[in-house]
């Protein structure tokens, strides 16, 4: 038996306005950008998308599964914007076959500069998911899937049973995405690798007419999980949300195909999907993934440089984090939250400049006309939030 383990993430950040060295407004966010994109894209995805999953849940009576993770940025926009969408997510999760996972809140880098930052994200968002979804978290996935060992411990640490991550392939040496994995010398969390083949035949691949395999049905996408028999265990199909309707337009049929996904997969009552602590719980590990080193699941290298690449990131990055004991020593909830807002990944990620070989997947949905703007739009914003801090007593 093969199963589809599929796994969505929706995140959108709060994008700055254009703030110039000369401003002096403590708003930074573009409110009026913001609500236009998250309603456009739930037009596009989200509420087409949710209503299609929950058609198939209760097509197939609760047989198709999958899990989601939301970061709480998205979660607060939808309240602020899209309150119907958080309703099309109610309506799902009491299906009972979605499971959310945890995450940091404000889909940050914090594991990298700050590890107690980090732990106060993922409390803030499972206290989110709780309070919305009535669920704990018992999985989790770091931003953008940036994983090392050193993560696993961590995540051990607070109690997840399971990390999602990326499957490398120079790190799984020949080994298949379709089993699971546990970190060196430890048994938990158990270790689910994104298959990016089959992920990226879906998310990046669908409606490229130029693919030797397109048009891609249902039909063929089945024949391939069925393939995994006999070698693995799962599909791991992890994608960003927006793949449906936004990044894949209605118009390529990729709602069609999803909605004849289940019954091509589960035809002849052998293969089947589950949540991933359902594949947690149904199949044992099967060896050791090494990583010592950080991966993400990002571009053709599936490391760090979209976020790092160059001296503006680090340099941003530095500045920001450099702010932390300041902020939490002022005890301003307001100053607290926008200095979180800005350690969104997101920010960094406009400011890179590998536009070669991934260059159309970093000017998607980027605001700025070049990533040289965006670090100085940061900056102008990061100096006054430190101007803030300093009409306080607290030294910066």
């Amino acid at each position: 038996m093969a199963q589809v383990c599929f796994y969505f993430q929706i995140h959108q950040p709060y994008r700055l306005r254009r703030y110039s060295i000369f401003d002096t407004s403590f708003e930074y966010f573009d409110d009026e950008q913001n609500a236009e994109v998250c309603r456009k894209v739930a037009r596009k995805c989200y509420l087409p998308a949710n209503a299609l999953l929950l058609d198939m849940i209760e097509r197939n009576e609760g047989r198709f599964r999958f899990s989601m993770s939301l970061t709480g940025v998205v979660l607060d926009a939808f309240e602020e914007y899209c309150p119907e969408v958080l309703d099309s997510l109610h309506r799902l999760n009491e299906t009972g076959c979605v499971e959310f996972l945890a995450e940091t809140y404000y889909h940050s880098l914090a594991f990298l500069y700050s590890r107690a930052e980090f732990a106060k994200q993922i409390q803030m968002h499972g206290e989110k998911i709780f309070s919305l979804f009535g669920q704990q978290p018992r999985v989790f996935r770091n931003t953008e899937l940036v994983y090392n060992n050193e993560l696993a411990r961590f995540a051990a640490n607070m109690g997840f049973v399971g990390v999602v991550c990326e499957g490398v392939d120079r790190l799984l040496a020949g080994r298949s995405p379709a089993f699971l994995y546990r970190p060196p010398e430890m048994d938990e969390p158990v270790l689910l690798l994104k298959n990016h083949r089959l992920s990226d035949d879906i998310a990046f691949r669908f409606s490229d007419r130029s693919w030797p395999k397109w048009p891609l049905t249902a039909e063929r996408f089945a024949g391939w999980v069925n393939d995994i028999n006999g070698c693995g265990y799962i599909a791991n199909l992890f994608m960003d949300f927006e793949t449906l309707g936004e990044h894949q337009w209605a118009e390529t049929g990729i709602f069609e195909f999803l909605a004849d996904l289940p019954g091509k997969v589960m035809h002849g009552g052998g293969n089947g999907f589950l949540t991933v602590s359902e594949a947690i719980g149904d199949f044992p590990t099967t060896d050791e993934y090494d990583v010592p080193q950080l991966i993400s699941w990002a571009d053709t290298e599936r490391d760090l440089s979209a976020w790092l690449g160059n001296s503006m990131q680090a340099n941003a990055l530095a500045e920001l984090y450099r702010l932390e004991s300041a902020v939490l020593a002022r005890g301003d909830e307001q100053l607290l939250h926008d200095w979180r807002r800005l350690g969104t990944s997101d920010h960094f990620y406009y400011m890179c400049t590998k536009y070669f070989a991934d260059g159309d997947v970093h000017k998607y949905f980027n605001p700025y006309d070049s990533p040289y703007d965006s670090y100085i739009n940061f900056m102008n914003v990061l100096d006054n939030l430190r101007s803030r801090l300093r009409m306080s007593s607290v030294a910066v």
